[in-house]
């Protein structure tokens, strides 16, 4: 057997220690791959699978990518699911003994990419951590790009998997063994099972400690969640072992309760699309999308968080008000700002890579251009009667020192690569200055050389040219041979002519090509310095970048509040909400070709707590649920609402179930889906909250159905002696008749007018509730062909002449007479004399002509009026 090479067994070696990693294995200007990660790699990337030498007999597959596209295959490979270790050369070739030394410099995982244009900059792009222990859980998540680190316990597997749904990781880290964590209600986010060492308490406590650079956590508030703090601790270690270094920007972690906010789960998230469509989970057509008029990408991934987290503190909600109408009020200083701000790059990024090594030249430069803005913004804040922006003028810090120190050391429009040279400007080190003048003079005196040689030969064409393999050289063509002199040394022979050197033109080459490789080396010097001078002021960066951030996601709510007609809403502690001409944001953004129809809704805790809203398909129940939903969320995210006034007693959580939807990868029906969330909302809501409900109990038999809906809408009238502020759409229009008993039980309904076996739809709720859903004039809408909706409207005749109907207030069920059309009865009614006659009934004696007469007595009393 033909023994491994050198490279390959090094090659293997590394590869050991990364077995579920594909290894890009830096070989000159390629990253090649080799056996079964070759196969995969050129899979996903679509590149040849070619082979080189021989192993156990086989040939070994083989395929590679160039290295300086190699940020594109590696972004590719990590969407397809795939981590990559990324292998360098960590010597010089050029004085290396035997094989040159390689180390994996970095692993890049779905969280951990760092490369500009290779993330989203609009996004964040956490990596989560969990711990699970008897029933509580940890839950940490950072977005190591920008150093944010943050860190909570909850309570149970169901409220860490709706604060992962809020928090929405790249992927998740689990200890293995998993201690309870629910890995089964993980399944949509991409796992990373790691040992359970980092996860062991003093470790992560030492881990901590060590980043932190701190004797105790105390002072962050992680004495108080030990399992946050193993989470904490083990997500550190896995971004140090990612980047083979400590991400030096993480020098603070936030903890923080899930009260602390308004408390969204995951359904509620879904059903509300604050940040992704249902159907085709795109962000067009989400909250998010009206709402966004940042200008920075720091700015857009802020109000994405004010969004997730809805504040519950007044004092706070009323500043975020306060800041926005200020900048809505006055649109030249809105104007002035977005001009100051538009054009700044993001802080965060840029900084996250200058502490991790990962900046470039143009990197500084762009940070310098950035922050060189900060002093403008910061003085058009200064005198802000909004205390939330003078609060932020006064914190601002605007890196002057900073921004100068970039502009001696860097060039102003450096190259992307530090081999090109010209990134560190002239004047700001001597020794390097002198490299440069040698290098320019040198490469002069080859142009003054070239011409002193055409007129010294008369060869009017000689040229001078350079390569790397043969150094400085002249050329001459064929036909002017005979004009070379006799010292010029023949170097190459050409097809149409020949290469030559001279003593003095290899002296030159030499001085000009050693003032060169010093210059560049000497600048890569220069270069790490000056990263790392600015990296020491990370701290003070990420903190400017933050101010930033919230001076763009006002001014973006103030244009949308502008630009959409918004109004602010009044915010207190009180249970009444009563929302005037409200529209959904989203929906009134989208029509043309007709006006958005606004509604009313008001709610509180004495005499309207659960509004009964009926009507039928297609008519609005379900818009004016969510619109109402939305204005309170987005009141209590600091934005402005859209309606011509509103006043909001603050809710402490919102739930939604509304629409059909199954989960199949989960073995969940949609019957089942529905009532998961609704058993969530019956064990959390509280006075305190609003809940949302559409259509519960239509997964089942209709009997079951209007139970179930029926039990719920009381339940939630009736908790805790105090009830829960409550829009329940339904088609069940049995429910109506809860008004009777229920004091704070009050109907609406949805207008319509029917005209021609057609119906009009308003759009308008009104009081009062409705007995018909239209069905059959909803499906002539949508195109049902008109012979099915001929025999629909027969049978539905049928059923309601023999149906039964319930009474009403009274409690009883009657038999529906057929005078007249009404709604389908659901129930028959309780005929206890039938019943009884059954009963008396002697089977056994009965001749067959006796049963007979029974038999037909029986059906004249049940088609009798009697009932």
């Amino acid at each position: 057997m033909k023994p491994l090479t050198p490279m390959l067994k090094q090659y293997m070696s590394i590869k050991a220690e990364y077995p579920d990693a594909v290894l890009f294995y830096r070989m000159g200007d390629f990253y090649e791959m080799f056996f079964d990660d070759a196969k995969l790699a050129s899979g996903i990337l679509g590149i040849a699978l070619t082979s080189r030498g021989t192993y156990e007999g086989e040939k070994i597959p083989m395929c590679g990518v160039p290295h300086h596209a190699a940020r594109t295959y590696i972004t590719r490979l990590v969407d397809g699911g795939v981590k990559v270790a990324v292998c360098d050369q960590v010597e010089d070739p050029r004085t290396a003994r035997g094989i040159v030394r390689r180390e994996v410099v970095r692993l890049v995982t779905a969280g951990s990419v760092l490369d500009e244009g290779a993330v989203d900059g609009r996004r964040s792009l956490f990596i989560a951590s969990l711990c699970g222990l008897n029933g509580g859980l940890g839950l940490a998540h950072g977005d190591l790009s920008t150093g944010e680190f943050r860190v909570t316990e909850l309570d149970d597997p169901s409220s860490a998997v709706d604060e992962l749904g809020r928090i929405d990781p790249a992927e998740v880290l689990v200890a293995e063994p998993v201690e309870g964590t629910p890995l089964a209600g993980l399944s949509r986010h991409r796992l990373e099972v790691v040992g359970a060492g980092p996860f062991e308490a003093s470790r992560a406590e030492r881990l901590l400690k060590e980043q932190l650079e701190v004797g105790s956590l105390e002072g962050f508030g992680l004495s108080e969640m030990p399992l946050g703090m193993r989470a904490a601790g083990a997500l550190i270690h896995y971004l140090t072992e990612t980047q083979k270094s400590r991400p030096g920007h993480i020098r603070d972690v936030v903890t923080y309760r899930a009260g602390d906010f308004m408390v969204l789960d995951e359904a509620t998230c879904s059903h509300l699309e604050l940040f992704k469509t249902m159907r085709r989970r795109t962000v067009k057509g989400s909250l998010l999308h009206v709402l966004d008029r940042t200008s920075t990408a720091m700015g857009a991934r802020l109000l994405k968080r004010w969004l997730s987290y809805p504040l519950i503190d007044l004092d706070g909600i009323r500043k975020r008000h306060g800041a926005v109408g200020c900048l809505k009020d006055d649109p030249f200083l809105r104007a002035d700002l977005v001009a100051e701000l538009a054009p700044m790059n993001d802080l965060e990024r840029l900084n996250g890579r200058i502490v991790l090594g990962r900046a470039s030249a143009r990197d500084l430069a762009a940070l310098k251009h950035s922050i060189q803005r900060l002093p403008a913004i910061r003085s058009m804040l200064n005198q802000s009667p909004s205390i939330m922006l003078s609060d932020i003028a006064e914190q601002m810090d605007t890196l002057e020192d900073v921004a100068r120190r970039i502009d001696e050391a860097i060039a102003e429009d450096p190259p992307m690569s530090i081999k090109d040279g010209g990134v560190v400007r002239e004047g700001f080190n001597e020794t390097l200055d002198g490299l440069i003048a040698l290098s320019r003079d040198g490469k002069g005196w080859i142009t003054r050389f070239a011409a002193a040689e055409q007129e010294r030969t008369g060869i009017a064409s000689l040229k001078v040219g350079f390569n790397r393999v043969f150094g400085y050289y002249m050329e001459v063509s064929k036909a002017n041979l005979h004009l070379v002199p006799s010292h010029y040394i023949r170097k190459q022979t050409l097809a149409n002519g020949e290469r030559y050197i001279t003593e003095e033109l290899k002296e030159m080459e030499d001085r000009v090509l050693g003032a060169e490789e010093k210059r560049v080396a000497l600048e890569a010097s220069l270069f790490e310095e000056i990263r790392s001078r600015i990296a020491a002021q990370s701290e003070r960066i990420k903190h400017s970048a933050m101010m930033v951030a919230e001076v763009d996601a006002i001014a973006g709510l103030a244009e949308t509040a502008e630009q959409c007609d918004y109004v602010r809403p009044e915010v207190n502690d009180e249970t009444e909400i009563h929302i005037t001409d409200g529209r959904h944001p989203v929906i009134e953004r989208s029509l043309t070709d007709e006006a958005f129809v606004p509604n009313d809704i008001h709610l509180d805790s004495e005499r309207q707590q659960v509004m009964i809203i009926t009507g039928p398909n297609m008519a609005g129940k379900s818009t004016i649920l969510r619109q109402a939903a939305l204005t309170v969320l987005m009141a209590q995210a600091g934005s402005f609402v859209p309606a011509s006034s509103a006043v909001i007693g603050v809710v402490d959580r919102i739930f939604s179930r509304v629409g059909a939807g199954d989960d199949l990868s989960g073995g969940l029906s949609t019957f089942m889906v529905e009532m998961n969330e609704t058993a969530n909302i019956m064990r959390h809501a509280s006075p305190k909250s609003l809940v949302i409900l559409d259509e519960i109990g239509r997964g089942t038999s209709t009997y079951d159905g209007l139970s179930i809906a029926w039990a719920v809408a009381e339940a939630l009238h009736d908790r805790d002696g105090k009830g829960v502020r409550t829009l329940f759409a339904t088609h069940y229009h049995e429910l109506v008749d809860l008004a009777a008993g229920k004091v704070r039980v009050k109907n609406f309904n949805i207008a319509v007018r029917e005209w021609k076996k057609r119906i009009i739809f308003l759009r308008k709720l009104v009081p009062g509730g409705t007995s018909r859903s239209y069905g059959i004039q909803v499906a002539r809408i949508a195109g049902v062909p008109e012979d099915v909706l001929a025999r629909a409207t027969e049978i539905l005749h049928n059923l309601e002449r023999s149906g039964r109907e319930y009474s009403g207030a009274g409690g009883g069920f009657r038999v529906n007479t057929g005078r007249g059309h009404t709604q389908l009865s659901l129930f028959g009614s309780a005929d206890h004399r039938l019943r009884e006659w059954i009963g008396r009934l002697e089977i056994d004696a009965l001749t067959p002509l006796d049963a007979l007469v029974e038999l037909g007595r029986l059906k004249e009393h049940v088609n009798s009026d009697e009932i």
